[in-house]
């Protein structure tokens, strides 16, 4: 009879654990699907000056700055349709503070190239990223054959003896080369199918432990 009990409570307590990470997968869903309202909002906003307003991810702006060619760092991706080539990234000082701008994508064939650095410094309008964290499963960015896999914050430092604001600068407008890249409010959003899943397993447990308690009473 002990025993009895003792699993019971066990299989309650099993039960409750799965509904309260479903319940949590709930409420992370609700801020998730808020936060991509808000950016949705923020991409649709027309661009302020830079110089004027707080900075925060996903924020449109306008600026100019002085673009440092010299150090340019050739980014390791594939564009749109899934081939690989180089993102374009640059130091630009603006306003006496160091940003990165990512100009967009460039077939391989195109690293070096002069065509590629046409770029209007005085009209720059972008929006603001906060750099995510670094894969630690890709490869190590090889610095002198100025190949990069990763924007690692140590290596840039070393690159160009600078640090910079840990927003990137993602340039917006009509360019072919490079190809700008399209900031969106896609991000990954599966709350829903962990909730429903965690609620999933605590009926099925419940259904299996009810079957199995009125065969064995």
């Amino acid at each position: 009879m002990k025993n009895k009990f003792l699993f019971s409570v066990f299989v309650y307590f099993i039960i409750l654990v799965l509904l309260s990470l479903g319940s949590w997968q709930l409420y992370r869903l609700s801020w998730k699907l808020d936060l991509i309202k808000q950016i949705e909002d923020s991409l649709k906003n027309e661009p302020v000056e830079l110089a004027n307003i707080e900075e925060k991810n996903f924020l449109r702006i306008k600026t100019s700055g002085k673009i440092n060619f010299q150090k340019q760092i050739y980014l390791y991706n594939l564009n749109e349709n899934g081939k690989p080539g180089f993102e374009v990234i640059n130091p630009i000082l603006i306003n006496d503070k160091n940003y990165l701008i990512n100009r967009g994508w460039i077939p391989f064939d195109k690293k070096n190239k002069s065509e590629i650095n046409l770029i209007n410094q005085n009209n720059i309008i972008g929006t603001l990223k906060a750099q995510s964290k670094a894969n630690s499963f890709k490869p190590k960015n090889e610095i002198n054959k100025n190949y990069w896999f990763t924007l690692n914050r140590d290596d840039i430092f070393k690159y160009t003896g600078k640090k910079f604001s840990k927003y990137i600068i993602y340039l917006n407008g009509d360019y072919n080369l490079p190809k700008p890249k399209i900031v969106t409010a896609k991000i990954s959003n599966n709350h829903k199918k962990y909730a429903i899943t965690w609620f999933s397993m605590a009926i099925s447990i419940l259904l299996i432990y009810l079957y199995f308690r009125k065969k064995n009473y």
